[in-house]
């Protein structure tokens, strides 16, 4: 479990793992942790954090976890914006936010978990070439994460086609929600966006 450090010191990413890693990843709100813990098997050397507030979805991925004997993944519960704000300037390869609410009431907006804010504080966070992946089955998030998104100029949109966001990459493990939102119908769009390295953009 990831403890803040106090004052404004940064996370120590070393100790965390217990030494180096390929590559640290971050999944914001994990839920029951399936995707996680596909990912922390995809990627044995590397390290994963998620961040998940409520316990019954942390003592499943818990639970699963010491099943399988794995221990790259590191568990952070509380809001993903208190410990975004505390990790080491770009040491994430990638980040996935996977069919977060969507807060569909307008007057709930502002607690959409992407927006300008937040996208600054993953961008500073992100390695540059580092992934992040955005999964949501609502229509009206969608619009709203493609004009955050497109007015966010540290990401570069990596779709070339309509497949591109229609299918899910075979390295990107299904999820609970997803099963059930696609159960009823509702379609799963799949955005990948690679985080630009500013100082080469001429």
């Amino acid at each position: 479990r990831i403890e803040l450090p106090p004052g404004e010191d940064a996370v120590n990413l070393a100790d965390l793992f217990d030494g180096a890693r390929s590559g640290i990843w971050l999944e914001v709100g994990f839920g029951a942790g399936e995707h996680l813990l596909e990912q922390a098997r995809l990627r044995p050397d590397a390290g994963l954090i998620g961040c998940e507030p409520f316990l019954d979805g942390v003592a499943k991925l818990v639970q699963a976890l010491d099943a399988d004997g794995i221990g790259n993944v590191r568990i952070f519960m509380d809001d993903a914006r208190l410990l975004l704000q505390r990790l080491p300037a770009s040491c994430l390869a990638g980040v996935f936010v996977l069919f977060s609410d969507p807060w569909p009431k307008k007057r709930h907006h502002k607690r959409r978990f992407v927006d300008t804010p937040t996208l600054d504080l993953i961008a500073r966070a992100m390695a540059p070439g580092a992934e992040l992946r955005i999964a949501t089955d609502d229509c009206s998030y969608l619009v709203w994460i493609l004009q955050h998104m497109q007015r966010a100029d540290e990401f570069e949109w990596l779709a070339r086609r309509p497949e591109d966001w229609r299918r899910r990459p075979p390295d990107w493990p299904v999820t609970r929600y997803e099963r059930k939102a696609i159960a009823a119908r509702r379609e799963c769009i799949y955005l990948r966006y690679r985080r630009r390295d500013l100082e080469r953009v001429v």
